[in-house]
């Protein structure tokens, strides 16, 4: 009878251990992840789940709050946001965001035998993490350099300015490239997708206004042509249309 309960309290013991190591990897009472909080569940998920098992969803209760964590944004902008925080400590921010990011920006690229992404939503939702992200990267990396050097004015300045402005307009044609799976995703990923080119290309547009947008209109033009979706070129011609006047 007491090798029996020994048994128990150990099996007890290990839910016990278990639950609170769920609650260090994923610590979902926590207002705000920090770059740290995301290092630890990204490095869960890809130890912990595989391309059999299901990875955290938003149509799963149980997993729901994971992935909804995962894809706050306010989990930066808290930070970047904070103009009574120093420039340099809300770049060094930035960079592990972004960094984190990176980590996490494949965990979600999976397609099925017929070639359909398998977590469209969470595939997307993710790169829409990555997109208003990246605007605040390079913003307050602009804003660290403008700052740093004796002359803003300098013709070497202004160079390395407009370098990182045209990067993440190169980076943000990525996500017009998408188009080219278009047959990959359902009729909902496909809004979705779209909602991604509605909400953070006007914010690209707005915050890096002197970038040259001639290879993006280009893009435009060349997945309009291969686009079959209307609701894809829709947003499309919003798009070059704001671009052409701005």
């Amino acid at each position: 009878m007491s090798k029996i309960k020994i048994v128990l309290f150990s099996i007890i013991c290990l839910l016990i251990l278990n639950c609170n190591n769920n609650e260090s990897e994923f610590p979902l009472d926590k207002r705000y992840w920090d770059a740290m909080d995301y290092s630890n569940a990204i490095r869960t998920i890809k130890l912990n789940y595989t391309t059999k098992e299901t990875l955290p969803t938003f149509s799963d209760s149980q997993t729901r709050p994971i992935i909804e964590k995962l894809t706050d944004e306010q989990n930066y902008l808290v930070v970047l946001n904070d103009r009574e925080l120093g420039l340099k400590h809300r770049s060094n921010v930035a960079t592990d965001f972004f960094n984190r990011w990176r980590d996490m920006s494949s965990i979600y690229f999976i397609r099925d035998r017929k070639d359909n992404f398998i977590y469209e939503e969470e595939y997307l939702k993710v790169f829409h993490f990555g997109l208003g992200l990246q605007i605040m990267y390079f913003k307050i990396g602009n804003e660290e350099i403008l700052e740093r050097v004796d002359d803003p004015d300098a013709y070497q300045t202004k160079k390395v300015i407009r370098s990182n402005a045209q990067t993440i307009v190169n980076n943000f044609n990525h996500y017009l490239d998408e188009i080219n799976d278009e047959n990959s995703y359902s009729e909902k990923g496909i809004f979705l997708f779209c909602d991604g080119i509605d909400k953070y290309f006007p914010k690209l547009i707005n915050e890096f206004p002197e970038a040259d947008y001639s290879g993006m209109i280009k893009k435009i033009d060349l997945m309009d042509k291969k686009s079959n979706s209307q609701k894809v070129k829709e947003s499309l011609t919003k798009l070059k249309d704001l671009i052409n006047n701005q």
